[in-house]
């Protein structure tokens, strides 16, 4: 099997976000979809050993952050390399909390998305969270970051607990 393949596949680059009711953590994912339009129901695939992932479990709450090109890879590393068991990745960011209380990136993000999840799925190194959207807003136009343009424009890595990781490639 071409794994290499499911490379072709269209991604989008986001933060997601989530508090545990004290603390908040982020980190980088590209596997974002809605899913449903009635409600407004998104999911997110969230790797089961990440930090991340415990928070959303323990709040039922995340934000997807929409990121745009103009991200710069000190973003992308802080959230997409660094653990939130080592560092606080919102010393020195900007953001806001609303509805959920999960934190909301204001620098580089286009739009947010905040989810109520109702469902988790386990898919053995991923867990997907099924949620409905209970906000939603656009802070500034521009151009979606693709997981494509993060590899092919900016010259990215991929992170070993990211959904498409394949071993020895990067």
């Amino acid at each position: 099997m071409n794994r290499k393949a499911l490379h072709l596949i269209s991604y989008g680059l986001y933060v997601i976000t989530s508090t545990d009711g004290k603390a908040l953590n982020g980190q980088i994912a590209n596997t974002v979809m809605q899913v449903a339009s009635r409600p407004p129901t998104v999911a997110v695939a969230i790797n089961n050993e990440n930090l991340t992932c415990e928070y959303i479990r323990k709040s039922r709450v995340f934000v997807a952050s929409v990121l745009g090109t103009d991200t710069p890879m000190e973003v992308i590393g802080r959230f997409g390399f660094r653990s939130g068991r080592d560092i606080d990745k919102f010393e020195r960011v900007r953001y806001k909390t609303d509805t959920t209380g999960a934190p909301i990136m204001l620098d580089h993000t286009l739009a947010y998305i905040e989810v109520a999840v109702a469902q988790e799925v386990d898919v053995g190194t991923h867990v997907i969270f099924i949620g409905e959207v209970v906000d939603a807003d656009i802070l500034k136009d521009g151009e979606p970051m693709t997981y494509a343009y993060y590899h092919q424009v900016i010259g990215g890595k991929t992170p070993d607990k990211a959904t498409v990781y394949i071993e020895g490639e990067d």
